[in-house]
């Protein structure tokens, strides 16, 4: 983490701060910090951190400690499941309403068109670097691309938190290189390339199955239980 600019939405940029921490693993799960040692480290007064405390821990990012301070929660491997259940969902929903716009409208296919080629691209180049961060990133903006491509900017607002959490689990999951690079952008450009042609019920498909494959390996990765993530890939 670097100092801070004392500028306007402090508390903004005092909570996105931690939160990427938090999700990028520089602050471990279980690790305890501290309202003092957060501000020395952002180079601002406790009163914004402890405002970004609160936040973080309706969350479920940061739990009381049993001690002084509080401590970055662990990923819960169940809950993260369930979020990609849901995320599964609304990914395909957004890549077929996505289609089906696009087929609508040229001009906004020939922009979604473009806009992401260009991710797709972006993310290849990041795996090819193996720049985790970057990789991460990719994913995320290949993703919201998709969101903001279907037309319901409620898709969008309800993912939006739930992405902080699967950005966590995400770190973890790149980390272990459970799955070439090259295998999940692949799966994004057979998505993008069925929205371009309007193919509505193969992108929402495609989508639905690129989500819930991550969710397996992820099952595995995290011990967890995916008897029903088996059985919905195989049905």
């Amino acid at each position: 983490m670097h100092k801070l600019d004392t500028a306007t939405q402090l508390i903004e940029q005092v909570y996105d701060a931690i939160l990427d921490a938090i999700c990028s693993g520089a602050l471990a799960p279980n690790q305890r910090i501290t309202q003092e040692s957060l501000a020395e480290q952002l180079g601002v007064s406790r009163q914004p951190v402890h405002q970004a405390f609160q936040l973080l821990k309706r969350q479920g990012f940061i739990a009381d400690a049993a001690r002084k301070g509080v401590m970055v929660t662990a990923i819960d491997a169940t809950h993260l499941l369930q979020l990609y259940q849901v995320r599964s969902v609304l990914d395909g929903l957004a890549a077929r309403e996505s289609a089906e716009r696009w087929k609508r409208d040229a001009q906004a296919r020939q922009a979604g068109e473009r806009e992401g080629l260009a991710l797709l691209a972006s993310g290849r180049a990041a795996g090819e670097a193996n720049d985790l961060s970057a990789r991460i990133v990719a994913d995320m903006n290949f993703h919201q691309f998709i969101y903001r491509s279907c037309g319901n900017p409620v898709v969008g607002e309800t993912t939006a938190l739930h992405w902080h959490h699967i950005r966590r689990a995400m770190g973890v999951f790149l980390s272990a290189k459970v799955r070439s690079h090259v295998a999940v952008w692949d799966e994004h450009e057979a998505i993008l390339r069925a929205m371009i042609e309007g193919r509505g019920a193969l992108a929402d498909k495609l989508a639905r199955q690129h989500a819930e494959s991550a969710a397996h390996h992820l099952a595995q990765m995290l011990g967890a239980d995916n008897d029903d993530v088996t059985r919905r890939k195989s049905a």
